[in-house]
């Protein structure tokens, strides 16, 4: 599980990196800086994916709740 603790102290990558809360749930985090919620799942048989908000103004439980 991801904490908000974790999120703020990641380091800015070189290549966008994902971390994982689970379910499907995980963060995109850009080398720009920029942290993208996302959701991944499956619908008709199709992967899908989600964008629920960018952190930190969506929150982590907010993000939880929605997805």
């Amino acid at each position: 599980m991801l904490t908000d603790t974790a999120i703020r102290k990641a380091p800015t990558p070189e290549k966008p990196r994902k971390l994982a809360d689970g379910g499907g749930l995980f963060l995109l985090h850009n080398p720009n800086g920029s942290k993208w919620w996302r959701l991944k799942y499956r619908f008709g048989g199709k992967e899908k994916l989600l964008s629920l908000g960018t952190y930190p103004d969506t929150g982590l439980a907010d993000t939880r709740a929605a997805g």
